[in-house]
């Protein structure tokens, strides 16, 4: 790590880091969550049909993710994540034909090789670098804080363009107006995406040549490599860390839905509550980046975790409904502030883990071969339980579902917090 004791990054490249590491997930992601129900009609697919297209995402992912973290200790970041981002680009084009469920699929499992083979590793390897040795709390908090305002920005200008489609009252319109507006929102974040690759691939550049050049003799897959990787104690719990934080990420799908099918708003409104939800990213990721490298990540994830069980457990009761928007705005803050949280910085642990850095890219990709495993089942599981219990009550479980991850996480949190305590691997 000496490079990045002593190398200060330009501000520009975490800029372009923010931008690129949210641009690639708007097509797969970010646009179901803000336009669900209007996803769900314009593709005329259930809740458990989008669940497995997700499935198709992360089995792609999962081989990707091992293959594509050695890849980002041989390649320069830039190249890999503009190639990515602009062949996800191009499967947005195809998103706005509105193919049939078999082809749906196979856009996922294409955009599972996009975003994960080819651009995962890379990015996580750059913020690492950007951040140092010392500034890793607050180079993983303006990272995801920063990407939570570029997709509430995606999301808001999506909204905007989805409503000046529509020419009448949102509960007027049917399917087919719906489906030619969301199309245009879906034509215009495909070419916003392939222009964001098009500026990293020129401009996302290091000071140091050291660091990024030095390893260029490694080989892509080597046993030495996984063999140094899984000596530490803490990669394991970081697998069941970022596997309970991610499934409950994937929980926030559900806060537009909720709003619609529960809270009674129009899918304007509630297209909005998911767009709001994110603009409150870039607030936290700060404050806990800032808050990480005057303590430690590991004490804050922990915090995430308590968060995101009590409210998780809110919502299984029941205890909020139409007549409770204030109790309603307080819980989803409350749960942002624990998802956020744990989200921000579980990355952030690699420091604090003492794994090395040239084996950054391999452990990143070994550890989440577990830890995303959630893009497989998280959305089929919640499909089916939306399926069988249509509205509130289906909502419930999904959320009663989510407060057993966090509680496992929250346990896996704090024994990753006391282990990293002491000097052993």
């Amino acid at each position: 790590m000496q490079q990045e004791k002593s190398t200060k990054q330009p501000l520009y490249v975490i800029i372009l880091l923010i931008l690129a590491a949210e641009a690639v997930f708007i097509l797969p992601f970010v646009l179901q969550r803000i336009f669900r129900t209007t996803f769900l009609e314009s593709f005329d697919i259930s809740q458990t049909e989008i669940g497995s297209c997700f499935s198709a995402y992360g089995i792609v992912a999962l081989v990707s993710y091992l293959f594509g973290g050695p890849l980002a200790d041989k390649f320069k970041p830039n190249t890999l994540m503009s190639v990515a981002l602009i062949l996800t680009g191009l499967g947005g084009l195809y998103l706005a034909t509105f193919p049939n469920l078999y082809n749906l699929h196979v856009l996922y499992g294409f955009w599972g090789f996009t975003t994960i083979f080819l651009f995962w590793a890379p990015m996580i390897k750059a913020t690492r670098i950007w951040g140092g040795s010392d500034k890793q709390g607050i180079a993983f908090g303006f990272l995801d804080g920063g990407r939570g305002l570029v997709a509430a920005l995606f999301g808001s200008v999506g909204v905007l363009i989805f409503s000046l489609f529509i020419t009448k009252d949102i509960e007027l319109t049917t399917v087919s107006e719906r489906q030619i507006a969301f199309k245009e929102v879906i034509r215009y974040t495909s070419f916003a995406v392939m222009t964001i690759g098009v500026i990293v691939f020129f401009f996302l550049k290091f000071n140091t040549s050291i660091t990024l050049n030095s390893e260029s003799k490694i080989k892509l897959l080597t046993l030495d490599n996984f063999r140094i990787v899984m000596k530490y104690r803490s990669v394991w719990l970081l697998m069941i860390v970022i596997l309970c934080a991610y499934y409950g990420y994937k929980m926030t799908d559900l806060f537009s839905q909720y709003a619609e099918q529960v809270m009674l708003y129009n899918k304007i409104e509630a297209a909005k509550v998911g767009t709001y939800l994110l603009y409150m990213r870039p607030v936290i990721g700060v404050a806990i980046g800032l808050l990480a490298d005057r303590t430690r990540a590991s004490l804050w994830i922990v915090i995430g975790f308590l968060l995101m069980t009590i409210t998780s457990l809110i919502f299984y009761l029941g205890i909020i409904n139409d007549s409770k928007t204030l109790l309603f705005i307080l819980s989803i803050g409350t749960m942002a502030i624990g998802v956020y949280s744990a989200r921000v910085l579980y990355f952030a642990t690699l420091e604090e883990a003492k794994i090395p850095l040239a084996v950054t890219g391999t452990a990143v990709g070994f550890i989440s071969i577990v830890g995303y495993t959630p893009d497989i089942f998280a959305g089929l599981l919640m499909g089916l339980f939306l399926d069988a219990d249509p509205g509130a009550v289906g909502l419930q479980n999904a959320f009663g579902i989510m407060a057993v991850f966090t509680i496992v996480g929250f346990f896996a949190s704090y024994f990753f917090y006391r282990h990293s305590k002491t000097k052993a691997i």
